[in-house]
């Protein structure tokens, strides 16, 4: 798929972990608000991939404006947020988003201009190369185990090349890990390469069926494995890949489809649930609406996994998922050749979990804070929100806390008459963002 559709999987993830940006302008009026809605109605109607349910999802935003639902709502940032909610309640689909970006608005039109449009390629491939195209980490691990940190599927128009060179890094281990715990997901075509390592290029294999809209037509493809690669295959070496609550779309559908066809073994929690491919449409001249415009099917029974998430052969926190499939593709290659027995052996210890003793301390920061919780489970805290994606938390120094996968923020507690009245969310470029404590 294009660019810009791989810009709206990732930036899905960014709708699930910080609100939209604030921007400097004048309160929303009435008649505003009613605009909005209408057009977010019109846009969702003329571009979701379930035409019947984009009329009902839309009815219903348009009562939640008529019940006063959305009265409340102060600026644009804060009726994007409560649309993205209602959005997402109505439908079960986790891309729905709606966004406040006057500028992004205003390139969409420009893009009409083959000058800009060709800048604008240019500034995103610069940001891709900043983030060395989604590999974050390449090593090995003990027992020749090769491990592959994905933050996200790059387009590989611009990616192949770290593509190749991470799938080159890879090949003489005996076994390989893909990291996809974080992964916000991304092109399919990356995804398509990369899965092609893994079986033989002399036998016709589908990887991904699926259609989507495209500027009123119907588009269906098939994605198949690859006859030629910039690397040698892994084929018959065991595959691991690890899987976590905030696990999207593309890096969903790779977990997916390898276990499908028993070529992967599955280790973490379960998936966020987001199948179906996007676009991000504009609505009005400041917000933009990112809409579900597709549907993504297996190779084998033409199935999906949309508000239900992949499944994990072997279910572990995420958080020890890592240690968990080392310990199991040890054992594994140990099975298949006794030889690397002693290998297995001798690391099990250093490869067992050490959970972290429950104390007072840990404990009297658990508790529901605004739109979000933190429990205490085996020793260690685990925040969730939206009731369904959970990471664990690392206490740092003082009150910090860090979360698990995630670079760009953390916490810190807030107490009072030492009491914790709130969670402080802390982003790296230093605003904050505070959650009342509600018990």
């Amino acid at each position: 798929m294009n660019k810009k559709r791989w810009t709206i999987f990732l930036a899905a993830t960014t709708a699930w972990l910080a609100t939209v940006a604030a921007t400097n302008e004048a309160p929303l009026s009435a008649a505003d608000k009613r605009a909005v809605v209408e057009q977010l109605g019109q846009t969702l109607e003329a571009n979701y991939v379930f035409p019947d349910k984009a009329k009902t999802i839309a009815a219903t935003l348009r009562h939640n404006l008529d019940a006063g639902n959305y009265d409340a709502a102060p600026d644009r940032p804060t009726l994007a947020r409560e649309l993205t909610d209602d959005l997402i309640a109505a439908s079960n689909d986790l891309h729905f988003a709606v966004g406040v970006d006057p500028e992004w608005v205003a390139d969409y039109a420009a893009r009409q201009d083959p000058a800009r449009a060709a800048a604008l390629r240019d500034e995103e491939r610069r940001d891709e190369a900043r983030q060395n195209f989604g590999f974050a980490g390449l090593r090995y691990l003990d027992g020749n185990i090769a491990y592959v940190d994905l933050t996200h599927f790059a387009d590989p128009e611009t990616g192949y090349d770290a593509a190749a060179a991470a799938m080159r890094f890879i090949e003489n281990g005996d076994a390989v890990i893909y990291d996809l715990r974080y992964n916000n997901g991304g092109h399919l075509e990356m995804a398509q390469l990369l899965a092609s390592q893994l079986f033989r290029g002399d036998k016709d294999q589908e990887l991904f069926d699926y259609y989507y809209n495209l500027d009123g037509r119907r588009v269906e493809r098939g994605q198949w494995v690859l006859p030629a690669l910039p690397a040698k295959r892994l084929t018959g070496k065991p595959v691991y890949v690890l899987t976590g609550s905030t696990s999207f779309s593309a890096a969903e559908w790779f977990a997916y489809t390898l276990k499908k066809l028993g070529r992967a073994t599955l280790v973490g929690e379960r998936t966020a649930g987001g199948a179906h491919p996007v676009d991000r449409k504009p609505v009005g001249t400041d917000f933009f609406l990112q809409v579900p415009i597709g549907q993504i099917r297996d190779p084998v029974d033409r199935g999906d996994f949309e508000g239900q998430g992949v499944t994990p052969d072997r279910p572990v926190a995420s958080a020890d998922a890592l240690a968990v499939a080392h310990r199991l593709a040890l054992a594994d290659l140990a099975k298949a050749d006794p030889a690397k027995r002693a290998d297995a052996d001798w690391l099990a210890p250093v490869l067992a979990a050490r959970p972290q003793p429950a104390t007072a301390a840990l404990k009297a920061i658990t508790g529901r804070y605004e739109g979000r919780r933190i429990d205490l489970v085996a020793g260690k805290l685990m925040y969730t929100w939206r009731d369904r994606f959970r990471l664990a938390l690392e206490p740092l120094a003082g009150d910090l806390l860090a979360v698990e996968g995630v670079r760009d923020f953390r916490f810190r507690i807030v107490r009072k008459g030492g009491k914790v009245t709130a969670l402080e969310r802390i982003n790296r470029d230093g605003t904050t963002l505070t959650y009342a404590r509600l018990d």
